[in-house]
């Protein structure tokens, strides 16, 4: 018996072994559950996201294609037009002449009738010459010889399909920055970080964000492999908040703990200070210095680099290079996240025009809140006479109308003749002198002396449109399908 009731108690603990197991098997998978269910919000809204990215530039074709319609159209009517206008002339003095050659055959005075009928006569076969072949055949078709070839774009969204996709390795930890390594010197600061002792996760690289020095929103500030970053151009006397994160093929680390920076007083002018941010595009400034160093940046962050990377070697800042220039460098793009939906950007959002007949709002992507900002803005079109505006805005400011109109906007609009000042529907000071096709406007933002004030083509255009300014201000523009704007740097 004993043997017995041996056997079939190991034979128990061995089935409680496979209870227990199929217990926490019970509940990995009712953990599977509650990821696929987690996973499947998020890639629903991926999807979402690129399918309305997709439709976003099927209108901005749809736009594109449009406009050609409309210039076709009114091409053919501009002809028909003409050869109404042409004919109605003929027409017109044909009739005269017939009624006049009616009368002279009603005369009864046969001696004035010959002497006026050869004349009449020449006259009459030189005007039925003129209705000759093709004068009364049109000019102008009414077909459109427009075929949309809209085939290829059909068959690449029946092929649209899903790409399986496997994570070879999970998010990276969190960096950490290196607080001994980390320092201010002037307007400078250089910020240090690695990876955790432990971590054996692979990165790719890192991203550094920094905010405004007005407590505002963080931007990145560099996208790259480096452990150390110096960034020039901050505002002197100012506190910064730093924060950086990894990323890999598999997604992006969570932040590392934000670190408090505070640039030295100032000692200089403020005017001779690199506004925020300072872009790494802008190459033709960084040669100035000789000892800058080109950032190796990945390939899908390409332009995303506001600061320049130094190595430990050479402390020779842009900023010292920019002082030689003795000017103040404003750097920004257009902002398409705060733009009217109908505005339409390009070169690399740097370049802006509109698809509606209605003035609609841009925003430059930088706020100011000292210093002095220069920026030129050249018209790269202008048709039928539009009147854009230009000037700077809260970032708040009406989208869907003309720059000027509520009071959250400094501006000034011009036509091709006149210019004027508008600020809370208010206009004043208009001035002589417009803008053309290759006209530049520039602005002056002196929030030292808190004016603002315009130029067209390097001259000023009128008094200083506005005092008294303060606050966080954004470069704007608002225009209409007939301009083309591109922003320049000052």
């Amino acid at each position: 018996l004993f043997p017995l009731q041996s056997q079939l108690s190991q034979a128990l603990n061995g089935l409680s072994d496979r209870a227990k197991e199929a217990k926490e098997f019970l509940v990995q998978l009712r953990n599977m559950v509650q990821q696929i269910q987690e996973n499947s919000v998020e890639f629903e809204a991926c999807l979402v996201a690129q399918c309305d990215a997709l439709i976003d530039a099927l209108n901005r074709r749809k736009a594109q294609l449009l406009s050609r319609v409309n210039k076709e159209h009114e091409h053919k009517l501009k002809v028909v037009r003409d050869q109404i206008s042409h004919c109605t002339v003929k027409l017109r003095q044909t009739t005269g002449l017939m009624e006049y050659c009616l009368e002279v055959i009603k005369e009864n005075d046969p001696s004035g009738f010959l002497q006026i009928s050869d004349a009449l006569i020449r006259r009459v076969h030189m005007t039925e010459d003129q209705w000759g072949k093709g004068t009364l055949t049109p000019r102008m078709t009414t077909d459109f010889d427009l075929n949309l070839d809209n085939a290829p774009l059909l068959q690449s969204i029946h092929q649209l399909d899903f790409v399986q996709m496997k994570v070879s390795s999970p998010v990276p930890a969190p960096p950490i920055l290196q607080l001994e390594e980390c320092c201010t010197h002037n307007n400078s600061a250089t910020l240090s970080w690695k990876q955790p002792p432990l971590s054996t996760v692979q990165v790719e690289g890192y991203i550094l964000e920094l905010d405004d020095g007005n407590g505002g929103q963080f931007r990145e500030v560099y996208v790259g492999k480096e452990t150390m970053c110096t960034v020039d151009g901050l505002h002197f006397n100012s506190t910064y908040s730093a924060r950086v994160k990894a990323f890999n093929k598999s997604g992006v680390s969570p932040y590392s703990k934000t670190l408090v920076l505070q640039t030295s007083e100032d000692t200089q002018s403020e005017e001779q200070t690199l506004p925020f941010p300072v872009p790494l595009e802008r190459s033709q400034l960084r040669r100035m210095s000789p000892f800058s160093s080109t950032l190796n940046l990945q390939p899908s962050f390409s332009g995303r680099s506001y600061f320049e990377l130094r190595s430990s070697a050479h402390q020779l800042s842009l900023h010292s290079s920019l002082q030689s220039l003795n000017s103040a460098v404003a750097w920004f793009s257009f902002d398409p996240s705060s733009a009217h939906a109908d505005i339409i950007f390009s070169n690399d959002n740097l370049t802006v025009t509109c698809n509606s007949y209605d003035d609609r709002v841009v925003l430059g992507k930088t706020g100011f809140s000292k210093g002095l900002h220069y920026w030129e803005l050249s018209i790269d079109r202008y048709d039928n006479h539009p009147d854009p505006a230009f000037g700077v805005a809260r970032i708040d400011v009406l989208k869907d109308a003309m720059l000027g109109k509520d009071d959250k906007a400094w501006a000034m609009y011009v036509d091709n003749n006149r210019s004027w000042f508008m600020h809370n529907n208010s206009h004043t000071n208009r001035t002589e002198g417009g803008i053309t096709k290759g006209a530049t406007v520039g602005v002056l933002l002196d929030l030292t002396r808190r004016t603002l004030t315009f130029s067209i083509n390097e001259d000023q255009q009128g008094p200083v449109a506005f005092e008294n300014l303060e606050g966080l201000f954004f470069p704007a523009v608002s225009l209409n399908r007939n301009v083309q704007v591109r922003a320049w740097s000052g």
